[in-house]
């Protein structure tokens, strides 16, 4: 992801979540220093992105902050791909696990996340804002990576 894929990501993450990241949140990443990933398909018929990742890196952990699919590709494995590719470069690059926050009202991300090995470890009290000003816990899960 570069600063010129700004305005397309945030566009999308308004689309897909109830309460997006703003274009500043994702601008901050960049200049953080995240790992921030465009997912665009392999054929040249196909013209935008896919998807998008944000990861920070804790000494040896990965922590996905942002995972988001373009709604019209949802339910055809797009994020399943991108959340595997994630793992495994970030296995490669030395990390032996991964950590995320996910609301439990999604429940196709924690289907997705635990279909591929993730385990609640903790939960975040009124961690996301929810609707009319309340709170929504997060749960926190992880996977080892190590040895993949």
């Amino acid at each position: 992801m570069r600063r010129a894929d700004l305005d397309t990501v945030a566009a999308i993450e308004r689309q897909v979540y109830p309460f997006p990241w703003t274009r500043g949140n994702f601008a901050d990443s960049l200049s953080a220093g995240y790992d921030a990933w465009i997912f665009e398909a392999a054929d040249a018929r196909s013209s935008g992105p896919l998807g998008y990742a944000v990861l920070m890196w804790i000494p040896d952990e990965a922590h996905l902050l942002n995972l988001g699919v373009t709604i019209d590709v949802q339910g055809r494995g797009i994020g399943r791909a991108m959340l595997e590719w994630l793992m495994r470069d970030a296995s490669r690059r030395g990390a032996r696990g991964m950590m995320l926050e996910v609301r439990p009202s999604n429940e196709r991300a924690i289907s997705l996340y635990r279909s591929a090995g993730f385990e609640q470890i903790g939960v975040r009290r009124r961690y996301y804002p929810a609707a009319d000003g309340a709170r929504e816990d997060a749960c926190v899960l992880f996977r080892r990576l190590a040895g993949e």
